[in-house]
């Protein structure tokens, strides 16, 4: 059993090694239970463990959670990762090749909200590419629906929406 959940940390390293970005958890999920590795709790426990042990690190919004690898998770792949059958490899470089411009563009977009001083809440929606903002944008608004609007139609139209701004201002 140990041995098991010693690959299920393994499968997430790798993965996050695999990618120059971060993945979400629903990404991370999609590929482990899809192909049945384990379950949703026990995904969810090796996700806690890894980043107790700071080989991944968190990167967490309202609507949800990012992993990153850290220098020590990567050091920690590099050396086990023959621990992971070739076709458990194959399968998981097969993944990411498929759905690459998907998770990368999934987590490009972000969009979180938070209570300022004066009791109105600040709205930042950014798209990132490569490292670099295309667009950091902030909004004050005097309600918290309000921000989980702005949050939620910004993860649906932020193409949309870039594209205008840009339209208007160019």
């Amino acid at each position: 059993m140990a041995e098991t959940y010693t690959l299920y940390k393994l499968i997430v390293l790798y993965m996050l090694d695999k990618v120059d970005f971060p993945l979400t958890t629903s990404q991370i999920s999609e590929f482990i239970l899809d192909k049945g590795y384990t379950t949703y709790f026990r995904l969810q426990e090796t996700l806690s463990e890894l980043t107790d042990s700071e080989l991944l690190k968190i990167e967490t919004t309202h609507n949800r959670t990012l992993y990153r690898l850290t220098e020590t998770g990567a050091d920690t792949i590099h050396f086990f990762s023959n621990k992971i059958s070739p076709e458990i490899r194959t399968e998981i470089d097969d993944f990411l090749k498929e759905k690459q411009y998907d998770l990368k563009e999934e987590v490009a977009v972000k969009s979180d909200y938070y209570l300022k001083t004066d009791h109105q809440f600040e709205v930042q929606c950014q798209i990132v590419e490569n490292g670099s903002s295309l667009i950091d944008m902030r909004i004050t608004v005097p309600t918290e629906k309000e921000a989980k609007a702005i949050v939620n139609n910004w993860n649906l139209k932020n193409q949309e929406i870039y594209a205008s701004l840009l339209s208007q201002l160019l």
